[in-house]
């Protein structure tokens, strides 16, 4: 659920962990976001977005890295590519904490299947990289799988697509910001905390919010919101710098396999014959897209051993 790392010669044992902890965070976060259902998924957005703040601006002063920070503030490019990523990565949130509220898990976790290839994609898109044979195949692989709900369902699956696309192009954008992912993460949710916590004043003022009124039940919920965001991202953005590319290429389908799984086994959500096919295709996209990868990986260090002995 996240982009990629700098690759490195090898991975970190330390960076595993780490990347693990933050995979495992956002496998459980339905749970999370389903004991907090009852909430409006606008609403608790913005607490998330609001109690992030402190969190990972104590974490970056504790690490003293603010120059970055100081430099994008002065820097009027910067401050609009972070309000596009900002904006992609809340609308992002918003269709995730909504899809759990109204039991469409499964769609969600379709999304977040389909977005290593549909990054694929953009990139041949945009930025006109050649695709070779196997991700073409994964490629229409997915686009069948997802005409195949489509047909099924009578109409596209919006949960799974508005998740994967605005992930795709917010992961795409993110690169363009060349500040640390934790500053990167932290000049997002500083610029979206001003109108967030507008929405919540304006909530408990006129009665509607859920923080003030209904009890400490809902105040725990969404206090702790800010850190189920958080916490993950910070463990995710420095293990992922410590691992090689494929490495983090693998461990993303830890998250959306474990929301799969939940949907199916905790959420009970309909998984029909119809389903299974769909998915039975991502997941052979998905394999055939990890293989190729990881003999690109390969022979990319195999000529890198050559170059250099």
């Amino acid at each position: 659920m996240a982009a990629a790392a700098v690759p490195g010669n090898g991975d970190s044992p330390r960076g595993f962990l780490l990347a693990t902890i933050a995979y495992l965070f956002w496998g459980v976060l339905p749970l999370f976001m389903k004991g907090i259902g009852h909430i409006p998924a606008a609403e608790v957005v913005a607490h998330r977005i609001v109690w992030s703040v402190p969190l990972v601006g104590g974490f970056i002063l504790w690490l003293g890295r603010t120059a970055d920070l100081k430099l994008a503030l002065r820097s009027p490019r910067m401050l609009i590519m972070a309000s596009l990523t900002a904006t992609l990565v809340t609308f992002n949130w918003g269709v995730y904490v909504w899809a759990i509220s109204v039991g469409r898990t499964l769609e969600a976790a379709l999304g977040y299947y389909i977005n290593p290839l549909f990054s694929i994609f953009l990139g041949a898109v945009l930025l006109k990289e050649k695709l070779n044979r196997a991700q073409l195949v994964a490629i229409g692989f997915a686009v069948t799988a997802v005409a195949i709900i489509a047909v099924d369902a009578g109409g596209l699956p919006w949960v799974s697509l508005g998740l994967c696309i605005s992930w795709g192009f917010y992961a795409f954008f993110r690169k363009t910001l060349p500040v640390g992912p934790n500053q990167g993460f932290f000049l997002e949710v500083m610029l979206l905390s001003v109108p967030s916590l507008a929405y919540i004043v304006y909530l408990e003022a006129s009665g509607q919010g859920h923080f003030t009124d209904t009890g400490m039940t809902d105040v725990a919920w969404l206090v702790s919101s800010g850190v189920v965001t958080a916490v993950p991202l910070l463990f995710y953005a420095n293990g992922a710098k410590l691992l090689r590319l494929s490495t983090i290429g693998i461990m993303q389908y830890i998250a959306p396999s474990m929301v799969f799984l939940i949907a199916v086994f905790v959420f009970h959500e309909p998984f029909g014959m119809v389903k299974l096919m769909a998915f039975g295709l991502i997941w052979m996209a998905l394999v055939i897209y990890t293989g190729s990868m990881l003999v690109e990986s390969r022979n990319a260090r195999q000529a890198a051993a050559l170059r250099n002995p």
